[in-house]
């Protein structure tokens, strides 16, 4: 089955590869190296969702948008709001520093890394995908990669934006946005409220969601920007984000049958606050920035009430020293605090300085980059630890559009201060160690990249001792992606893409919930100018609910989405889109349910 589906995708790609490229090298990426570069400058394995993609396919969620990218998948417990995990090449969330604008994402007090049930797209600029190693540059944390979200930037004079979305479960999502902008000064606000009655979290296999109680969810998500130039050479920007979340579960343990069993509420409130000096002369451009995320979580069911509460305040300065005309050197030195509160009441601190180094040759005509980076980190309560990343690509000017990549790093992921101390803690937990390898080929949006992995002493929670623990020997996730993105016709847009995964633990067992197969598509029509047609969706192959290709297969489906845009005219955009069209039955994680297939329409107002 796996070499037939990998036949039939090669054979649909290749035969496109004369189409009109891509102009892939306007797009800016941040995430890579820490500082701003094109994205065919780029050596790192890196993937870019925009504005405008997250716009044509009107994505609620990000992880929906995260999802649409090769090599990643995701698992969710029973609809919007409800606990989610990223997988990047089959490593979980808690192996995935996920970043806004720059800022920490990850839950220290969680279990799954990132809080992605709560993430909506809002306001969003770009998704950056940076894949692979990335501890020599951003820390642990980043032993699979790195998720920046970029929120937008005020533009020039002053601007007003509106939307309004209804559909299926009784959901409602209300957006507002005013910004300002002159040449010494920009301040931007926007919120979004999200709502919806949902679906029952916990279903058995087939049944109809709709024969159960609703768990609903409500989401209010607000950022603010301000800024302002102290001279020409030196500027200050603040950012504020607050999410304020509620959501209904039925709990992991509970036994779902018809009758009502609407007993868990879970409410958040967190926080993301930065504060950023930048002075650039012709020596080099610096930054003195203070960061803090604040996570306050409650969960409340019919016997107890738990308050999750953690902190992490990050402080650094930055210099970027450019040499030649693409060339430059790095230097960060940065501190970070984590804060555990409530009954664990525990801390650790970090300190790092590291070094990233980028040189762009030209020989004979021919682009060749370098990049080199090392960094040291310093824990209190942990071994010092050094890591690095060695990066190279061949950009062809003979053959347009060619490029060849390859990358190689080490990092590690320290214990969070949950898996340490708490009830199932293990204060004999050490780091786990990475590393990571990936090469890649490109031509004409065609592009074809293998990707090899090793962890060392992986944290898991181990069942022979009913608490976490390092795992003995090496964790593999190895496999290669395919994609091609390209106009194959004046008015079609076609993004196709396969992803082999092989995830196995030391003793040679399968990994849970990692799909061995998956394909995703997307067609995207443009009949006018004002008009867009869309048909996306994916398929997943063989996934186990458990390690070994045990429990439930909850594998072998396809689903199919639609999507519609239409500029009414200068200010308002209509659309309409439907989820699951073929209103397929399927779960991600057994016995939790998925929706059935939903309708939305909306309107977008932008002056």
């Amino acid at each position: 089955m796996q070499k037939k589906l990998q036949l039939l995708l090669l054979a649909a790609l290749s035969t496109q590869l004369s189409a009109q490229d891509l102009q892939l090298d306007t797009i800016t990426v941040t995430s890579a190296t820490k500082t701003e570069q094109k994205l065919h400058d780029v050596t790192a394995n890196t993937q870019v969702i925009t504005a405008e993609e997250i716009k044509e396919k009107r994505f609620t969620t990000v992880t929906e948008a995260l999802n649409s990218l090769s090599g990643i998948s995701f698992t969710n417990n029973g609809g919007l709001g409800k606990t989610t995990s990223v997988f990047v090449r089959g490593f979980d969330s808690k192996r995935v520093l996920v970043l806004i604008d720059g800022i920490r994402f990850n839950d220290l007090t969680g279990l799954s890394g990132a809080p992605f049930g709560n993430l909506m797209i809002s306001d969003i600029e770009r998704i950056e995908v940076i894949k692979g190693a990335q501890s020599g540059i951003w820390g642990a944390d980043a032993s699979a990669g790195v998720i920046n979200i970029i929120t937008k930037s005020a533009k020039k004079g002053l601007h007003t934006a509106a939307s309004l979305e209804l559909g299926s479960y009784n959901t409602r999502k209300y957006a507002a946005l005013l910004s300002y902008k002159t040449d010494n000064f920009y301040v931007k606000a926007s919120s979004q409220l999200l709502k919806t009655d949902g679906f029952s979290t916990k279903v058995p296999a087939g049944a109809n969601v709709e024969d159960f109680e609703n768990d609903g969810y409500k989401n209010i998500t607000t950022d603010l920007k301000f800024g302002f130039s102290i001279t020409p050479t030196d500027k200050v920007d603040l950012s504020y984000r607050f999410i304020h979340a509620n959501s209904q579960y039925d709990p992991y343990d509970s036994n779902k049958t018809v009758e009502a069993n609407k007993y868990g509420e879970e409410n958040t409130q967190d926080s993301f606050t930065q504060i950023n000096y930048n002075h650039i002369d012709s020596f080099n451009e610096f930054n003195l920035y203070a960061k803090s995320s604040k996570f306050q979580r409650e969960y409340i069911t019919a016997t107890s009430v738990s308050l999750y509460n953690g902190d992490v305040k990050e402080y650094g300065v930055s210099s970027k020293i450019p040499y030649r005309t693409k060339d430059f050197t790095l230097l960060v030195a940065d501190y970070k605090k984590f804060t555990h509160e409530n009954s664990i009441n525990e801390k650790y601190t970090n300190k790092a300085g590291s070094i990233t180094n980028s040189n762009t040759l030209n020989i004979w005509g021919e682009e060749l980059i370098f990049v080199e980076a090392l960094r040291r980190d310093q824990y209190d309560k942990f071994d010092n630890k050094t890591t690095g990343k060695l990066g190279f690509r061949y950009n062809s000017k003979a053959l347009k559009s060619f490029s060849f990549a390859t990358n190689f790093g080490t990092a590690y992921n320290v214990p969070t201060l949950y898996q340490l101390y708490s009830y199932y803690g293990n204060t004999a937990l050490t780091p786990e160690d990475t590393r990571s390898y990936d090469v890649s080929l490109e031509y004409a949006g065609l592009k074809a990249t293998y990707f090899y992995n090793t962890v060392k002493d992986m944290i898991d929670y181990d069942f022979t001792i009913s608490r976490y623990n390092n795992i003995e020997g090496k964790s593999r996730f190895k496999g290669y992606e395919f994609g091609y993105k390209n106009f194959v016709s004046d008015t079609l847009l076609v993004d196709l893409s396969y992803t082999y995964l092989d995830a196995r633990n030391d003793a040679n067992e399968f990994l849970a919930r990692r799909p061995q197969d998956t394909i995703k598509y997307a067609f995207t029509y443009y009949p006018t100018q004002k008009w867009q047609l869309g048909i996306n969706g994916e398929y997943i192959g063989s996934r186990f609910d458990k390690d070994d290709r045990k429990g439930v297969q909850t594998g072998y489906y396809a689903l199919v989405n639609f999507v519609t845009n239409y500029e009414i005219g200068k200010n308002f955009t209509t659309y309409m889109k439907i989820d699951n069209m073929l209103d397929k039955k399927y779960q991600v994680i057994d016995g939790y349910a998925t929706p059935s297939r939903s309708y939305y329409v909306g309107l977008n107002y932008n002056y």
